[in-house]
């Protein structure tokens, strides 16, 4: 029997599910694969071979932990190691019986570096997902360093450039990665979302993973260039002192965000990974806008974009009239469609798929043995 690979999920926004289930369906089928996250309704279907192990929350309180411990240091190498709290010892019990009866041929981390270590302590191979950010402490540096292999869901181009040479060679860059990749007719876009065809669309999208963009600096860029058309979909803060124009309108959560972005003439987004994917992929003009994350995620991606000349980036929605027409003819001007469609592999979940297979071939083949799927 084909030894299973195990798969840690976040359950932070949806673009670690997305990429998940793209690598799921990509692997080979008598591949099974064990999914442990907090959640199971935020995977996309999923192929047979696989299945969902549901653990508690790594660091949501439920009313159950013990009184404050927070007078005890956490070690460096740790992020959310709070004590007392039994759903963390549920989740890890989980994990670490499964490596005892599952005997598997890889972990894949994404993303916790405390499940990363975990792995190598329970003398099990792991990849962990390489996020951007500023990640240089001693946690995630034993998370990165333990590993069999990386693996990033963007291209090499939008690496980071404290990445050594050395970290490069370890990881699998595959842009595109949980993201359909095919791109809506722009006619036929508009058409399914009532736009008009002759109208300028500036598309506002806020990802699952934050509170979405404030409401006020969207009323003054849209009131800025009245005659466009401004639609945002994702969450939007209420604020009590905006005043917005009649050319905005809030939609919310939709299920086709692929076919906004196809239809828009000028992306407004902040630089979540899945969003980044989906707007290359269109290669739209990107007024890019990184919100706050963990690490300063989004900020270190942002200035990977701008390295990479594939979209306008601002540390914030712009303030003023002025600003925002700045800021737009900026993103309309340096517009660089073929350097966007460049970044996003032909088939980014059969390329990681393929890098897995070879990697877990090489992992379990013993030193005087050729590797089975080696190049």
């Amino acid at each position: 029997m084909t030894r299973p690979f195990g798969y840690f999920v976040h359950h932070q926004g949806r673009g670690h599910a997305e990429r998940c289930a793209a690598i799921a369906h990509a692997l080979p089928a008598e591949r099974p694969l064990t999914i442990f996250c907090a959640r199971d309704d935020i995977f996309p279907p999923l192929p047979a071979q696989a299945r969902i192990v549901r653990i508690p929350s790594l660091f949501e309180a439920t009313g159950d932990e013990a009184t404050t411990m927070d007078w005890v240091p956490t070690p460096a190498t740790l992020h959310c190691a709070p004590l007392g709290w039994p759903g963390i010892r549920q989740a890890m019990a989980t994990i670490s019986g499964w490596f005892a009866s599952a005997d598997p041929a890889l972990m894949i981390c994404d993303v916790s570096a405390e499940i990363a270590q975990l792995s190598r302590i329970c003398s099990v191979p792991h990849v962990k997902i390489l996020q951007h950010g500023d990640r240089g402490d001693a946690g995630h540096r034993a998370a990165y360093d333990g590993a069999a292999g990386l693996l990033a869901a963007f291209h090499a181009d939008l690496a980071q450039p404290d990445w050594d040479t050395g970290m490069r060679a370890r990881t699998c860059f595959a842009g595109g990665l949980g993201v359909d990749t095919h791109v809506p007719d722009r006619a036929e876009a508009r058409a399914r979302i009532g736009v008009e065809a002759n109208v300028e669309l500036v598309l506002v999208l806020s990802g699952g993973g934050g509170g979405g963009f404030g409401q006020a600096p969207l009323g003054i860029g849209a009131r800025s260039r009245p005659a466009s058309r401004w639609i945002t979909i994702g969450p939007v803060v209420r604020d009590w002192h905006a005043t917005e124009p009649h050319n905005i309108e809030h939609r919310g959560w939709v299920d086709n965000p692929a076919d906004y972005v196809a239809a828009a003439d000028l992306v407004i987004a902040s630089t979540g990974n899945t969003t980044c994917q989906q707007i290359l992929a269109a290669a739209r003009p990107w007024l890019a806008i990184p919100e706050w994350r963990y690490f300063d995620e989004q900020h270190r991606k942002a200035d990977a974009i701008a390295a990479a000349g594939v979209a306008c980036v601002r540390p914030h929605l712009p303030s003023s009239a002025d600003a925002w027409g700045d800021a737009i003819a900026e993103a309309l001007a340096t517009h660089a469609p073929d350097r966007q469609r460049r970044l996003i592999a032909a088939a980014p979940a059969a390329d990681a798929a393929r890098w897995l297979e070879t990697l877990a071939d090489r992992l379990w083949t013993p030193p005087d043995q050729p590797a089975r799927n080696a190049a």
